[in-house]
C-alpha cells in the first residue's frame, strides 16, 4: 500500500475523536456524559464530510490508517 498524505486537519479531527472517545470510556457509570457523546457525534460528522474523502479511490483501507496516524499523533501530543 502506498503511503496516504492526510491533511493536518483531519488528522488533528481524528485524534480529537480518540482522545473524546478514551474520555467516554472513563467516564464512572453515573456520570453524565451527554457533551462528550455530542462532541463524539460532531467530529465524526466532520471528520466523514471532510473533503479528502471526496476524492475517488478512496478506500477503508485509508480510514484505517488515518486512525493509526491520528493515534500516534494523539499520544505525543499527549506526552
Amino acid at each position: 500500500m502506498t503511503s496516504i498524505h492526510f491533511p493536518d486537519d483531519l488528522i488533528n479531527l481524528q485524534a480529537a475523536w480518540l482522545r473524546t472517545y478514551t474520555d467516554l470510556a472513563r467516564q464512572p457509570t453515573q456520570a453524565s456524559t451527554t457533551t462528550l457523546r455530542r462532541r463524539l457525534i460532531a467530529l465524526s460528522c466532520d471528520i466523514a464530510a471532510h473533503p479528502f474523502w471526496a476524492v475517488p479511490g478512496r478506500s477503508p483501507a485509508a480510514q484505517v490508517e488515518l486512525r493509526h496516524r491520528a493515534r500516534a499523533r494523539a499520544w505525543v501530543t499527549a506526552a
